[in-house]
């Protein structure tokens, strides 16, 4: 498995036993540390009281004073150690959940990079070639003396060919595994060949069999509807004989099996009276290399594509079929939404500070369903929209915060308002393209609801004790 596949690097998961153990022992050090310095401030309190009480009235002026300062230190620190232990948690829980959903995102990637990974098969078009000789000379040294040599040397040339007629279906079933796409080809083939040398009657035909195959069976080439024997294993040159001014046709037919590509390349000839009916027999299909076809016909079965050139045309990439596969978009807005989770959390916990009387109990509560939504919303992710998802757990949430203020109507809507500006919007933002237009509403509308809930006193509450 690839190193993107296996998380975010650098983010701690606690799924990981080393991180886990790691995260404990800071925890634990973080711990003691603050009931030191509690305890600390209590002993010095109490040696403080010690040291006057002989002054009976000093004593209890400053000392109550300084009791009811540690009182509410006490009580305060309780929530901001809750708020605290929440945050810290949900961080771990939110980068571990992030560090999945990555590993889960890559390998989605990769399923389906793997679907349609491999060599293309590569049809190349066949060439007709002649041997000719052209006079050439060189010069060398006899005795001393520079001489000029005249001979005659035999060389290659090829026929352009004058038509092609190809017709090629394309299945597409799964390997053993299921992940890839195998395509099984059946290809023939039609080439019009007209001698239009005046004193050369030997020629080869040169057909290469289909590049990048796991199976090639069936291959044959006829002239006129007799086969042209092999003559040596692996060579693919027939040999053949044509009178200047005849024509002749020669076909090639096979059956292979590959990769989920094939294209046709022209292999830099000039292509006429050429015509290529690609029959593909699965959904999904589409053109290959940017080359328009002439005709697309799309019915139950399939896709077929016609490409016609009547007259002469060079066409330098190579074009066919391959199979389409739907992109993988929004990858990363799930581990960045879980990244910026715990800021969400702390913003909505302030403003419910800031708006109602919230005990420990009901933050250790709106913490858990918080986290608890969030948690949902990744893995209900996998199978829906994650704004669908988002709605639904939206709904959930506001349902359940409505609880805050089960007493009291006006501290129920207050609730409500502090969820929706505080969670509801700001994680709809981050799942929708324009999340900075989204998390700016949320903004406005969370200091619109401070600024008219205590500046102007429009919306008063009957303020309980916070336990």
């Amino acid at each position: 498995m690839s190193e993107s596949a296996q998380g975010i690097p650098g983010l701690p998961d606690l799924t990981h036993p080393s991180e886990l153990m790691q995260f404990g022992t800071h925890l634990l050090k973080g711990s003691l540390l603050l009931v030191f310095l509690v305890f600390a401030l209590g002993i010095a309190i109490a040696l403080l009281s010690f040291a006057l009480r002989q002054n009976q009235q000093q004593q209890e002026i400053l000392i109550g004073e300084w009791a009811v300062s540690y009182s509410q230190l006490l009580r305060g620190l309780q929530h901001l150690t809750l708020v605290l232990v929440l945050l810290v948690g949900g961080f771990f829980l939110c980068s571990t959940l992030s560090n999945r959903y990555h590993h889960w995102e890559q390998a989605k990637v990769a399923q389906v990079a793997e679907s349609v990974a491999g060599e293309r098969l590569e049809q190349i078009a066949p060439q007709i070639r002649y041997m000719t000789e052209e006079p050439y000379a060189y010069t060398t040294q006899v005795n001393g003396k520079i001489v000029k040599v005249n001979e005659k040397r035999k060389i290659s040339r090829f026929l352009t060919l004058s038509g092609s007629q190809i017709q090629v279906k394309i299945d597409q079933s799964p390997d053993v595994r299921g992940r890839r796409a195998i395509y099984k080809i059946d290809y023939t083939a039609d080439y019009k060949v007209v001698n239009q040398l005046k004193d050369i009657n030997s020629f080869f035909f040169e057909a290469s069999p289909l590049i990048g195959y796991s199976l090639l069976q069936s291959y044959k080439v006829e002239r006129d509807g007799t086969r042209l024997p092999q003559t040596n294993p692996g060579d693919y040159s027939f040999p053949f004989q044509l009178q200047p001014g005849q024509e002749t046709s020669l076909r090639v037919t096979y059956k292979a099996q590959g990769s989920p590509r094939w294209v046709y390349s022209s292999n830099g000839q000039l292509l006429s009276n050429f015509r290529l009916l690609a029959i593909a027999n699965f959904p999904g299909a589409d053109f290959a290399s940017g080359i328009i076809p002439n005709e697309i016909k799309n019915d139950r079965q399939g896709t077929q594509f016609t490409w016609l050139f009547d007259d002469n045309v060079s066409v330098k990439n190579p074009f066919g079929v391959y199979t389409y596969t739907d992109p993988i978009r929004h990858t990363g807005v799930l581990p960045r939404l879980l990244l910026l989770a715990p800021t969400i959390f702390f913003w909505w916990i302030l403003l419910l500070y800031l708006s109602l009387p919230v005990s420990l109990t009901n933050v250790a509560i709106a913490g858990s369903v918080f986290f608890a939504c969030l948690l949902s919303l990744t893995y209900l992710s996998r199978f829906i929209n994650p704004q669908l998802a988002w709605t639904f757990i939206s709904l959930v949430l506001l349902a359940l915060t409505w609880g805050l203020g089960s007493k009291n109507r006006s501290v129920s809507l207050a609730a409500l308002i502090c969820t929706i500006a505080g969670t509801v919007l700001p994680v709809f933002g981050l799942l929708v393209p324009f999340s900075g237009l989204t998390l700016s509403l949320a903004g406005l509308l969370s200091v619109i609801w401070l600024a008219v809930r205590h500046w102007y006193g429009l919306y008063r509450l009957e303020l309980e004790d916070r336990r």
